[in-house]
């Protein structure tokens, strides 16, 4: 028989398991076609103070863990266990499950969300926590488990991923739930707490970063589309470049997006089902750069670093996005709302730029700078300049 006395023995410290589950909602929402599915997420601004980690299998079994200053509380729920509120006559949680949770996370278990309309009891039944200060997991000392399941409570089916945190067994948890092959390295990346990075997000489903996908993904999202075609000089209304451009090189360019200030995007290279280009950048003054190895790269690059044109023109932190920054406070929150609704993963200003700065300089020596066609002396200048001073 398990119950959350096993789980409880199992569980890491309270740093570590936070750590650890950010990261698996992180790691889910890059493999996942649709995040509003997925089974794990986690909201850091849960309530002031507190951060949520949250699973909802869609069938009715959910847990959640709110870290608070005060400690953390664990709350299961599976539906079809003997010991849910349902199954009792008087719709009451299960003897013992709740009783010896103390008083500064007691209040934790009557969150709107874990109760439903209708009855007057928590949804629960499991229950861990640990104060601030403790030394070990603490469970009800006196449940009386029904004698005739293998998981009365449900604990070894809720936390199995919290039990076993070993990237082996998230990975054959999201194989077996996703039907497709999950990378080891991958998984051991974000559960080292790694980053998600473009090339990691590329390898977890390489379908949700293609071009095409971002595309239709703007189209259908007006915050984006509206902030891109404003603020990040990506308006997927404006395809027609000025005039047709060739590249050194021989690939083909595709205009995608253009700006008010007459500046075009392109995608260089073929287009493939699934796959992704780099992005040529093109201004009306007869400068071009290549600014970033794929679609999802550049609207990193845009979202993160609004003020990314200047940055071609030599200037450097702490200048660089600072206009921007004292113009639109509220950014960040900005940024990170539109980078979660285009999947993308986060960076910081430094990593976007590194990456823009490393792409830029391949525009001469690998044929990236464009001319018209036709017109031998028509090449454009290239963008990237030394640093100012």
């Amino acid at each position: 028989m398990s119950t959350v006395h096993d789980i409880a023995a199992l569980l890491p410290e309270p740093a570590e398991l936070r750590a650890y589950l950010s990261a698996l909602a992180v790691l889910e929402g890059a493999i996942a076609d649709d995040p509003q599915y997925c089974y794990y997420t986690f909201d850091a601004t849960w309530s002031p103070g507190e951060g949520a980690a949250l699973m909802e299998n869609g069938s009715g079994d959910d847990f959640s863990v709110l870290f608070t200053a005060t400690g953390v509380l664990i709350r299961g729920f599976d539906h079809e266990s003997a010991m849910s509120p349902y199954g009792t006559d008087d719709e009451r949680v299960w003897p013992g499950v709740i009783d010896d949770v103390p008083a500064a996370l007691r209040s934790l278990l009557h969150e709107p969300a874990f109760r439903d309309e209708g009855i007057d009891a928590p949804r629960v039944t499991a229950c861990l926590w640990r104060e601030t200060g403790d030394t070990a997991w603490r469970t009800g000392s006196d449940i009386g488990f029904p004698p005739s399941s293998e998981d009365p409570d449900g604990s070894g089916f809720l936390f199995h991923l919290l039990a076993d945190r070993s990237p082996e067994a998230v990975q054959a948890h999201f194989e077996d739930y996703y039907e497709r092959a999950v990378p080891l390295e991958a998984v051991r990346h974000l559960l080292a707490g790694q980053p998600l990075t473009p090339s990691v997000a590329a390898v977890l489903n390489p379908a949700a970063l293609s071009d095409n996908a971002l595309l239709r993904r703007i189209a259908v999202h007006p915050e984006a589309a509206s902030y891109l075609a404003r603020d990040g000089e990506f308006d997927l209304s404006r395809t027609d470049p000025t005039e047709p451009i060739a590249l050194p090189n021989g690939l083909p360019v595709k205009p995608v997006a253009g700006c008010n200030a007459g500046g075009t995007h392109y995608l260089c290279g073929p287009a493939v089902p699934g796959s992704t280009r780099p992005v040529l950048y093109t201004d009306s003054e007869g400068q071009a750069s290549l600014i970033a190895e794929s679609l999802a790269e550049f609207l990193t690059l845009t979202i993160t670093l609004p003020s990314w044109h200047d940055a071609l023109a030599g200037f450097r932190a702490p200048d660089l996005n600072a206009d921007y920054r004292d113009d639109h406070p509220d950014h960040p929150v900005v940024r990170d709302r539109l980078l979660a609704t285009l999947r993308l993963p986060s960076a910081t200003e430094q990593e976007v730029l590194d990456r823009l700065l490393t792409t830029a300089a391949r525009t001469v020596p690998d044929g990236f700078l464009p001319h018209v066609p036709d017109d031998k002396d028509s090449a454009f200048q290239p963008m990237l300049e030394p640093l100012a001073e």
